[in-house]
């Protein structure tokens, strides 16, 4: 079994790059060249990623992995690009790592401008921030190429203006060969409607049409509150399971908010999110749904997220509930790499521990399968 196990592919649904300090500034037109997002070392010798004037946006790219392989305690990031293991920068380490851990394919993030592309809002020139959205989807289509049809970098898209965030979603996938993007749901920060709203029905016609996932990765979602025109008895079933669950806002909103009753093709992915969580939440929205008299909707909340949502795994050690609850057509592994809580280095032993007991079809389900057909990868 545990032969069978170790011998099928495995996609890893998210991993992230410490972004190389040349991304932004190799590509900078020579008027943006001075203020574009560069490195920068302060006096404590510290490698500070700067942009504008000055403004400091964050430290190294978030890699707790070090060049000899061992992994750092306690830290969210190290200090200079040298303390990275190069696997989190440059493609050949990358592929090398992968093969040394039993992956065949891996799903990229940005560290950088916000794990869902959220902090490309601290820019506050609109033509620079532009620029950081293109060059990094640039940077995105260089590596696929690169990574010899293992690796697949989501895009980030210029979401402020819905006209040209369909333009770019068109572009990466035309042009560069993109599978899929990130977006926050926090779109209030910014003024913006909330993402039920007919403002965004361009871009969801245009990812729904493409067949391309929209990713909601952790730290850009909201923890309370609902979005926009809802009828009363969708306010209290939504209100309360956020209420009992507030981490769980984006996808609760997601399942309750009438969007998947008009784009039912589309595709979710909940990513870094755990699924443990998953079952309570759908239960607990069934029964509120159920006990508010909710009846506008076309389908119950466990119906939409069979049919429209995934999530994620990586350090759970028993997946018998949720398998029980949600089925096996809607949870993909993930490893993190290289973040402070990736699942390194024994990403075998945590895939045996939590797959060895599940028959071989749910194994190849949950290891690439499910995987292919979100992110509409070719066979690994």
């Amino acid at each position: 079994m545990m032969d069978r196990l170790n011998e099928m592919p495995v996609i890893d649904v998210d991993s992230h790059w410490t972004e190389p300090p040349d991304l932004w500034t190799s590509r900078a037109p020579a008027h943006l060249k001075d203020r574009a997002l560069r490195v920068e070392r302060n006096d404590e010798g510290q490698d500070r990623w700067i942009i504008e004037d000055g403004q400091v946006m964050g430290m190294v790219g978030y890699c707790s992995i070090r060049p000899d392989g061992s992994k750092g305690s306690g830290q969210i990031a190290f200090d200079t690009f040298e303390e990275c293991h190069p696997a989190s920068i440059e493609t050949a380490p990358r592929l090398d790592y992968m093969d040394e851990h039993g992956l065949s394919m891996q799903i990229v993030y940005a560290n950088i401008l916000g794990f869902a592309g959220n902090g490309i809002m601290r820019v506050k020139d609109e033509e620079l921030r532009r620029f950081c959205v293109r060059a990094y989807n640039d940077a995105c289509g260089d590596m696929q190429n690169d990574g010899a049809g293992r690796l697949f970098p989501q895009a980030m898209l210029p979401f402020w203006d819905v006209a040209s965030a369909v333009a770019e979603l068109e572009r990466v996938q035309d042009d560069l060969g993109l599978t899929g993007f990130v977006i926050t749901d926090a779109m209030h920060a910014w003024d913006l409607p909330a993402l039920n709203a007919k403002h965004w029905d361009p871009l969801w016609d245009a990812a729904q049409s493409r067949g391309l996932p929209v990713n909601f990765h952790i730290g850009a979602s909201v923890i309370g509150g609902i979005w926009e025109s809802y009828t009363q008895a969708r306010t209290f079933a939504t209100l309360s399971t956020l209420a009992q669950m507030s981490n769980m806002n984006c996808v609760a909103n997601l399942i309750m908010s009438g969007l998947l009753d008009r784009f039912p093709r589309l595709k979710f992915v909940s990513v870094e999110s755990g699924v443990g969580w998953l079952p309570f939440l759908l239960e607990s929205l069934e029964y509120q749904f159920d006990e508010n008299g909710v009846d506008d909707l076309k389908l119950r909340p466990s119906e939409y997220f069979q049919r429209q949502i995934y999530g994620s795994f990586w350090f759970e050690d028993d997946l018998a509930p949720a398998l029980e609850r949600l089925g096996t057509d809607n949870l993909m592994f993930e490893t993190d790499f290289p973040h402070a809580t990736c699942l390194y280095p024994g990403v075998r032993e945590q895939k045996e521990k939590t797959l060895a007991n599940l028959d071989a079809a749910t194994q190849r389900k949950l290891l690439y399968e499910n995987a292919m057909k979100v992110y509409q990868l070719p066979q690994p």
